[in-house]
């Protein structure tokens, strides 16, 4: 199905589940010739326990340094339900309004969420990566599916995640002795290549800078919109 639009989620959960079917076929797990990204961003999406309002923000960090050169947020209703596996139709929606207001654009996005380790192989990494056309990131805090071994306790320990047979993603420590992230390639990212740069945008804490500063962000919008 080549005219499914990216962009469109007023759907139902059926037709959903139908649109990231016929959108895993365009994505590609390899980077660009000559990729070394210079600015990456992350992007996050808060909201209050059922609630209907969401808050959404990116930020974008120099490499190397990690420095903040640019971030932006924004505020609108949710209109999806939250349905495991169908993240990117409740969040993606907010994040493109906060994509227009960017004035730098990045090289690379880190999404607090799943790549391609999903049941579909196509997790909101994969969807916002060919939403946007630049090469992106699953990095999440929990396993939606596979398992993995055993790492070692030190920051840059790793270990496969598999599911039916087959290499997903990564379980990588980005500091000592603290449980790890699950990093799987979005689009236009191969898995080592996506390890790589989230090492690189990591700082001494579990999440990487880019999560965390993203998350910091949207945060304080909804302590705003409450006070």
């Amino acid at each position: 199905m080549t005219d499914v639009d990216p962009r469109r989620f007023d759907l139902t959960v059926e037709q959903a589940i139908a649109q990231q079917q016929a959108l895993r076929s365009r994505v590609v797990l390899a980077p660009p010739p000559g990729f070394a990204p210079r600015l990456v961003a992350g992007l996050d999406v808060s909201m209050e326990r059922f609630g209907d309002v969401g808050y959404a923000g990116i930020v974008v960090l120099e490499q190397p340094g990690l420095r903040t050169v640019d971030e932006a947020s924004a505020v609108a209703p949710l209109r999806f339900p939250y349905v495991p596996g169908l993240l990117s139709f409740r969040e993606l929606p907010l994040i493109v309004d906060v994509w227009d207001r960017l004035r730098t654009r990045p090289d690379v996005l880190i999404f607090d969420g799943q790549g391609i380790a999903h049941p579909r192989r196509f997790g909101i990494a994969c969807h916002g990566g060919v939403l946007f056309g630049v090469p992106s990131i699953g990095c999440a805090k929990s396993i939606l599916v596979g398992r993995h071994g055993t790492l070692g306790a030190e920051r840059g320990s790793r270990a496969p995640l598999e599911h039916r047979g087959e290499i997903v993603g990564m379980a990588v420590r980005l500091r000592d002795r603290v449980n790890p992230v699950y990093v799987s390639p979005g689009h236009l990212v191969d898995l080592e290549t996506a390890v790589d740069v989230v090492l690189a945008a990591s700082a001494g804490y579990r999440e990487p800078e880019t999560t965390r500063r993203a998350h910091r962000l949207v945060n304080e919008e909804r302590r705003k919109a409450k006070s």
